[in-house]
This record gives structure tokens, sequence and C-alpha cells, in this order.
């Protein structure tokens, strides 16, 4: 009888709900710092270095502009980066050309 009732208590540590925590929600990740420097995504093939310059340049000075290339057919990959002078130009940049489809191409603008 002393080994049945030992063989229930091990079996109920076991399976002690008090044993198991729940799991912690997850945390969201913290904002990020305001940059002026911005990511830029969803390029035509055919963008430009100059094109995406002129077309950011709409809403704040722009201090560098980079469109990443193919090395052997020369054409965009299809993102690049923008560094404007102030985060206060980099946020009009953000709110003007989000979730707009440009082709951005070297001297014209289908927008």
């Amino acid at each position: 009888m002393a080994a049945a009732a030992t063989a229930r208590s091990g079996f109920r540590r076991m399976f002690s709900i008090s044993a198991f925590s729940p799991p912690k929600p997850p945390t969201p990740p913290p904002k990020a710092d305001p940059s002026p420097n911005l990511f830029i995504s969803g390029l035509s093939k055919r963008t430009t270095t100059d094109g995406l310059k002129e077309a950011f340049a709409k809403f704040g000075e722009v201090i560098h502009a980079r469109v990443v290339t193919d090395r052997v057919t020369g054409f965009s990959k299809g993102f690049g980066f923008v560094r404007y002078a102030t985060v206060e130009d980099a946020a009009k940049g953000i709110e003007g050309m989000d979730g707009k489809v440009c082709f951005i191409l070297s001297y014209h603008f289908c927008c």
C-alpha cells in the first residue's frame, strides 16, 4: 500500500500545475530613435541615384542618396538609401513618399 501511495504522490508532482508557469507575454520592441537616414524599397530597376535624390529633395535637404545596383547589369536592385540634413526633413520625406508607387527614372517621374 505504501508503494502505491508513493507512486501516486510522485505522479502528482510530475504533472502538478504549480510546477509550470505560464509564458510571459512578448514585450514589444522599443521604438527606434528618429534618424535622418532612410531605407527606401520598392524601386524600379531603372531607378538612378540622381532620380532618387531629386524625388526626395522635394521634401527637404538631401545630403546623400544612393541606389544599390547589380554589378553585372547596372540596374537597381530595388532599394536604396537617402540621408536628409535633419530628422524633421526625413519625417517630411517619409510622409510625402510613404506608400507611393513611383518609377523614379533619371529626369523623368511617373507618380
